[in-house]
Protein backbone atom coordinates (compact mmCIF):
# COMPACT_ATOMS: atom_id res chain seq x y z
CA UNK A 1 0.00 0.00 0.00
CA UNK A 2 1.51 3.32 -0.82
CA UNK A 3 1.16 7.21 1.07
CA UNK A 4 -0.90 9.79 0.09
CA UNK A 5 1.12 11.43 -3.35
CA UNK A 6 3.10 14.86 -2.34
CA UNK A 7 0.96 17.08 -3.19
CA UNK A 8 2.32 19.23 -6.39
CA UNK A 9 3.56 22.80 -6.25
CA UNK A 10 2.83 24.78 -8.87
CA UNK A 11 4.87 28.52 -9.45
CA UNK A 12 2.80 31.16 -10.80
CA UNK A 13 4.32 33.74 -13.01
CA UNK A 14 2.53 37.16 -13.77
CA UNK A 15 4.60 36.69 -17.11
CA UNK A 16 4.11 40.63 -19.09
CA UNK A 17 7.17 42.79 -18.17
CA UNK A 18 8.65 39.57 -15.38
CA UNK A 19 12.26 39.56 -16.11
CA UNK A 20 13.44 36.39 -14.04
CA UNK A 21 11.47 34.25 -16.13
CA UNK A 22 14.48 31.94 -17.36
CA UNK A 23 15.12 31.88 -13.73
CA UNK A 24 11.75 30.28 -12.85
CA UNK A 25 12.56 27.63 -15.10
CA UNK A 26 15.78 26.62 -13.96
CA UNK A 27 14.66 26.65 -10.46
CA UNK A 28 11.23 24.85 -10.87
CA UNK A 29 12.88 22.01 -13.48
CA UNK A 30 15.30 21.64 -10.51
CA UNK A 31 12.92 20.68 -7.82
CA UNK A 32 10.25 18.93 -10.37
CA UNK A 33 7.58 22.29 -10.18
CA UNK A 34 4.88 22.99 -12.32
CA UNK A 35 5.56 26.38 -14.04
CA UNK A 36 2.37 28.28 -14.94
CA UNK A 37 3.38 31.68 -17.24
CA UNK A 38 0.35 33.98 -17.04
CA UNK A 39 0.26 36.67 -19.64
CA UNK A 40 -2.70 38.44 -22.05
CA UNK A 41 -0.46 38.27 -25.37
CA UNK A 42 1.41 34.93 -26.30
CA UNK A 43 5.00 34.68 -24.87
CA UNK A 44 7.41 32.02 -25.95
CA UNK A 45 8.20 29.32 -22.89
CA UNK A 46 10.77 26.44 -23.62
CA UNK A 47 8.74 23.50 -24.53
CA UNK A 48 9.24 21.08 -21.58
CA UNK A 49 5.31 19.05 -20.16
CA UNK A 50 6.22 20.78 -16.77
CA UNK A 51 5.43 24.36 -18.26
CA UNK A 52 2.38 25.47 -19.16
CA UNK A 53 1.61 28.82 -20.92
CA UNK A 54 -1.83 30.41 -20.52
CA UNK A 55 -2.92 33.53 -22.47
CA UNK A 56 -5.79 35.67 -20.67
CA UNK A 57 -7.93 38.13 -21.73
CA UNK A 58 -6.27 41.81 -22.49
CA UNK A 59 -8.99 43.23 -20.09
CA UNK A 60 -7.48 45.10 -17.29
CA UNK A 61 -6.16 42.87 -13.99
CA UNK A 62 -7.01 39.58 -16.24
CA UNK A 63 -3.50 37.75 -15.74
CA UNK A 64 -4.19 38.52 -12.10
CA UNK A 65 -7.33 37.46 -11.53
CA UNK A 66 -6.53 34.37 -12.86
CA UNK A 67 -3.49 33.83 -10.70
CA UNK A 68 -5.56 34.97 -7.41
CA UNK A 69 -7.73 32.41 -8.29
CA UNK A 70 -5.58 29.36 -8.13
CA UNK A 71 -3.06 30.45 -5.79
CA UNK A 72 -3.19 28.22 -2.62
CA UNK A 73 -0.52 26.83 0.13
CA UNK A 74 1.13 24.46 -2.55
CA UNK A 75 1.76 27.57 -4.59
CA UNK A 76 4.84 30.23 -5.24
CA UNK A 77 3.43 33.39 -7.38
CA UNK A 78 6.10 35.31 -9.04
CA UNK A 79 5.08 38.95 -9.15
CA UNK A 80 5.95 42.67 -8.51
CA UNK A 81 2.18 43.38 -8.70
CA UNK A 82 1.78 43.97 -5.13
CA UNK A 83 -2.38 44.01 -4.96
CA UNK A 84 -1.85 40.73 -7.04
CA UNK A 85 0.85 39.56 -4.19
CA UNK A 86 -1.64 40.84 -1.26
CA UNK A 87 -4.89 38.62 -3.13
CA UNK A 88 -1.99 35.69 -3.00
CA UNK A 89 -0.47 35.99 0.04
CA UNK A 90 -4.69 35.92 1.73
CA UNK A 91 -4.72 33.00 -0.18
CA UNK A 92 -1.96 31.58 1.21
CA UNK A 93 0.59 31.23 -1.40
CA UNK A 94 4.42 32.02 -1.26
CA UNK A 95 4.56 35.16 -2.86
CA UNK A 96 8.18 36.92 -4.34
CA UNK A 97 8.83 39.72 -6.35
CA UNK A 98 11.23 39.29 -8.94
CA UNK A 99 13.88 40.93 -6.86
CA UNK A 100 13.89 38.03 -4.66
CA UNK A 101 11.72 39.93 -1.69
CA UNK A 102 8.85 37.52 0.20
CA UNK A 103 5.48 39.50 0.37
CA UNK A 104 4.40 38.03 3.29
CA UNK A 105 1.06 38.68 5.84
CA UNK A 106 3.54 40.85 8.05
CA UNK A 107 4.82 42.65 4.91
CA UNK A 108 2.13 42.96 2.43
CA UNK A 109 0.00 45.64 4.05
CA UNK A 110 3.28 48.15 4.19
CA UNK A 111 4.00 47.22 0.57
CA UNK A 112 0.70 48.45 -0.42
CA UNK A 113 0.65 51.54 1.54
CA UNK A 114 4.04 52.54 0.34
CA UNK A 115 2.66 51.80 -3.68
CA UNK A 116 -0.15 53.93 -2.74
CA UNK A 117 1.84 56.87 -1.58
CA UNK A 118 4.25 56.66 -4.36
CA UNK A 119 1.58 56.65 -6.71
CA UNK A 120 -0.12 59.55 -5.10
CA UNK A 121 3.25 61.71 -5.64
CA UNK A 122 3.89 60.54 -9.12
CA UNK A 123 0.09 61.76 -9.48
CA UNK A 124 1.14 65.00 -7.97
CA UNK A 125 4.10 65.37 -9.93
CA UNK A 126 6.89 65.32 -6.85
CA UNK A 127 8.18 62.34 -7.79
CA UNK A 128 9.51 61.82 -11.62
CA UNK A 129 11.45 58.86 -11.29
CA UNK A 130 10.71 54.78 -11.52
CA UNK A 131 12.37 52.34 -9.70
CA UNK A 132 15.71 51.46 -9.99
CA UNK A 133 16.97 49.48 -12.81
CA UNK A 134 16.96 45.47 -12.31
CA UNK A 135 20.12 44.37 -11.30
CA UNK A 136 22.51 40.79 -11.13
CA UNK A 137 22.44 41.10 -7.36
CA UNK A 138 18.78 41.17 -8.00
CA UNK A 139 18.62 37.96 -10.08
CA UNK A 140 20.67 36.50 -7.54
CA UNK A 141 18.40 37.39 -4.90
CA UNK A 142 15.37 36.00 -6.83
CA UNK A 143 17.48 32.87 -7.43
CA UNK A 144 18.06 31.93 -3.62
CA UNK A 145 14.62 33.22 -2.79
CA UNK A 146 12.45 30.94 -5.08
CA UNK A 147 15.10 28.01 -4.13
CA UNK A 148 14.08 28.21 -0.53
CA UNK A 149 10.52 28.69 -1.33
CA UNK A 150 10.51 25.50 -3.33
CA UNK A 151 12.99 23.65 -0.56
CA UNK A 152 10.13 24.88 2.07
CA UNK A 153 6.92 23.81 0.65
CA UNK A 154 8.24 20.48 -0.79
CA UNK A 155 9.49 19.59 3.14
CA UNK A 156 6.00 21.04 4.56
CA UNK A 157 4.29 18.83 1.76
CA UNK A 158 6.19 16.05 2.81
CA UNK A 159 5.26 16.65 6.87
CA UNK A 160 8.90 16.94 7.28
Amino acid sequence: MTGPATPAITVYVDADACPVKDEVYRVAGRHGAHVVVVANAFLNVPREPWIERVIVSDKLDAADDWIAERAGPQAVVVTADVPLASRCVKAGASVLSPTGKAFTDSSVGMALATRDLMQSLREAGAVTGGPRPFSPKDRSAFLGALDRALVRLRRNAQGG
